[in-house]
């Protein structure tokens, strides 16, 4: 059967062509992948645990993805399992083939392409996998394909024979990979993170199944210590064009998961502008937000807008400490969501937990202008003579340097700069 003959029976015969099912779905990226593969729809639906046996019973639909927490809830109501999907004992892709129901599992195929894609050998490796659902018994699975000593299940509980953290802090810091399958630091709350890394001292790699926000807490305390580590939009990606293929009975070109990887990310991360004042950021902010339509957040406009006056009004009357919390504040909110240009007042990076909140789904360019060429204005109280810019220049180039992913000289105007960061990632 062609791809379009199968999708036009769909049309014909069910009430859901395509679509994902879970219990909670509000940030779901799924459906723009899946408009990225084919022409074909792509819903989300969310069914609590008492609507899924009536949802699958019925059988209205073509073809379908499963997510948190019915990988293993659907199994029940299948009438054939693949077998790399029964060994694994999870399930998240599901056909329905003239009323008969066929489940795989795409998600292994997802994650060993992203454990590849990070340069991980899990070849003679201890490997720890967080979590005990759905996606944790195919991050195991994919952990012995690819040749891991030893495999250890953990979670909170210490359920179905897994270990619970304080049994891993104990006596597995030795673990050489991790891989991440709980939603602890997913949005809505993105700043927790299941463990802390700074007891293991051979880790050699993180994977982290969470795509939302692009890098999670656990990947960039990770990177901070020189480890390898990515987030789980690439296997988002790479499951979804597998799911697709069985949706659809057909094969698609290897480099389909590289490409569609590549238009997500740079429509969902965000562009961060950082640097001095003065350095151009509001009017590079404006361009990149013309050439890329992402909307433009000016941290400094924000921070006004919500205290209700000035900056100068800020620091007079409530002192510089006010003013940063103020900041961290609309960084955070701003961090949560993707998808910006967003444009950050001089001090931004100087709390740690901002380049953080930042680097979740942003990409941090600092605009560095000679400090020569900065002029001073009255309504910058740090930096209001050229002094006192020069100065500050000289203390915070190390951490404009330390917090750039990239840097970019200012040397024309500002086009010049905003085609300089756009090249690679408008």
């Amino acid at each position: 059967m062609t791809a379009s003959h199968h999708y036009a029976l769909c049309i014909m015969h069910y009430e859901l062509k395509y679509g994902c099912i879970g219990e909670h779905l509000p940030h779901s990226f799924s459906r723009e992948i899946h408009n990225e593969i084919g022409s074909y729809a792509y819903d989300l639906k969310e069914l609590t645990p008492e609507e899924l046996p009536a949802f699958m019973t019925a059988r209205g639909f073509c073809g379908i993805n499963v997510t948190i927490p019915y990988k293993q809830a659907v199994i029940p109501f299948l009438d054939e399992i693949d077998e790399t999907a029964r060994a694994i004992g999870a399930v998240n892709t599901v056909v329905n083939r003239d009323g008969r129901l066929s489940g795989y599992n795409t998600d292994l195929y997802g994650i060993t392409r992203l454990i590849l894609r990070a340069g991980l050998d899990l070849s003679g490796k201890k490997v720890l996998v967080l979590g005990t659902g759905g996606t944790s018994r195919t991050a195991s699975f994919a952990a012995g394909q690819l040749g891991a000593r030893e495999v250890f299940r953990v979670s909170r509980t210490a359920r179905e024979g897994s270990l619970s953290y304080e049994d891993v802090l104990r006596d597995h810091t030795d673990a050489e990979i991790i891989l991440n399958t709980t939603p602890c630091g997913m949005y809505p709350k993105p700043a927790e993170q299941p463990l802390s890394l700074e007891m293991f001292t051979r880790l050699e790699g993180v994977v982290d199944a969470i795509y939302n926000p692009l890098r999670s807490r656990l990947v960039l305390d990770a990177r901070s210590r020189g480890i390898p580590a990515e987030g789980g939009l690439y296997m988002l990606v790479a499951q979804a064009v597998r799911a697709s293929g069985y949706f659809l009975d057909t094969a698609y070109p290897d480099d389909l998961t590289d490409r569609i990887y590549s238009r997500i990310l740079s429509r969902k991360e965000n562009i961060v502008l950082i640097g001095m004042p003065g350095s151009g950021k509001s009017a590079v902010g404006k361009i990149l937000a013309e050439k890329t339509g992402k909307p433009l957040a000016d941290t400094d406009q924000l921070i006004v807008e919500k205290a209700g006056k000035t900056i100068p009004d800020i620091f007079r009357e409530d002192g510089e400490p006010a003013f940063r919390d103020l900041e961290s504040e609309v960084i955070r909110e701003l961090s949560m969501e993707g998808g910006r240009i967003i444009s950050t007042g001089g001090g931004a990076v100087l709390r740690p937990e901002n380049v953080t909140a930042l680097r979740q789904n942003g990409r941090l360019f600092w605009l560095n202008r000679d400090p020569e060429s900065l002029v001073p204005t009255e309504d910058r109280p740090l930096a209001d003579t050229q002094d006192k810019m020069r100065q500050l220049y000289i203390e915070r180039e190390p951490v404009y340097r330390t917090a750039a992913d990239e840097i970019i000289p200012v040397t024309g105007t500002p086009e010049d700069t905003a085609d300089a960061i756009g090249r690679d990632n408008c």
